[in-house]
């Protein structure tokens, strides 16, 4: 039930496809909010300590505000050249930006205005960076550590994805933790390809532990996304990264 039919009116052109989309994406809400809160029960857990971060990039900002309206609070980019607009033109929504992706030195300055968590820090250099432009913005960021949870990163291989080696973790959110400006919020991983989410968000839970015993108020764990939530729940997500479930897949995008 799309909603641009009835009673003989002519709705403007585009408000048809308008209603259409958010009908879309009120339905994927819904039916990953059912997924989150079964994940939930089966783990033991409550759904109300699960925060659903929708990743929308690639999509318009009309999204954005299509899932501001369905009560969603969270949004996640990856790539400054897109966030950075589309957080511009969604200000005032009440959102909380999370910056997911990898981040290089000379983004900081940029990332810095919007974010207020950013999950990929993983060098020391990268934390230094960002605490000065949070300083000098006037803004305070929480930052997660990411982990490379890639074995054959471990091996001296650079995983594609980023990250720092697990023994590490501690090393980096010291260095997040001596910037005024930033926080050590917690940890933040993506599932090797091909391997078992369950024991790599296992793996995870295991370094999100250590990085509390030191920071108590670093409790944020960012695993799973559209794929492998459950896995990630099962093993203490606090946050999930959700695109496709949302928003469907984004080769079919084309606004």
């Amino acid at each position: 039930m799309s909603g641009a039919e009835g009673g003989g009116f002519a709705a403007p052109q585009g408000v048809g496809e308008t209603s259409g989309r958010r009908e879309r994406i009120r339905a994927n809400l819904a039916a990953l909010r059912e997924r989150v809160d079964a994940a939930c029960a089966a783990a033991g857990r409550r759904p109300e300590d699960v925060t659903i971060v929708a990743v929308t990039k690639t999509f318009p900002a009309s999204d954005v505000r299509i899932l501001a309206e369905l009560g969603i609070g969270d949004v996640g980019e990856n790539r400054d050249q897109e966030a950075a607009p589309k957080a511009a033109e969604c200000a005032g929504l009440g959102l909380r930006w999370h910056f997911v992706g990898q981040l290089q030195t000379n983004k900081a300055r940029s990332v810095a205005r919007y974010a207020d968590v950013v999950h990929s820090v993983d060098r020391a250099r990268l934390a230094a960076a960002l605490g000065q432009r949070a300083r000098l913005e006037g803004r305070h960021l929480d930052c997660l550590v990411q982990i490379d949870l890639d074995p054959a990163a471990q091996a001296g291989v650079l995983g594609p994805r980023g990250g720092v080696d697990p023994a590490d973790a501690l090393a980096v959110a010291d260095a997040i933790a001596a910037e005024e400006g930033l926080s050590p919020a917690g940890v933040m991983a993506v599932a090797p390809r091909g391997a078992d989410p369950a024991e790599a968000f296992a793996r995870l839970n295991a370094v999100a532990a250590e990085v509390r015993d030191r920071y108590p108020r670093a409790k944020a764990v960012s695993a799973g996304m559209s794929g492998d939530l459950e896995a990630a729940v099962e093993h203490g997500a606090t946050h999930v990264r959700v695109g496709t479930a949302l928003l469907d897949d984004r080769s079919t995008n084309v606004g």
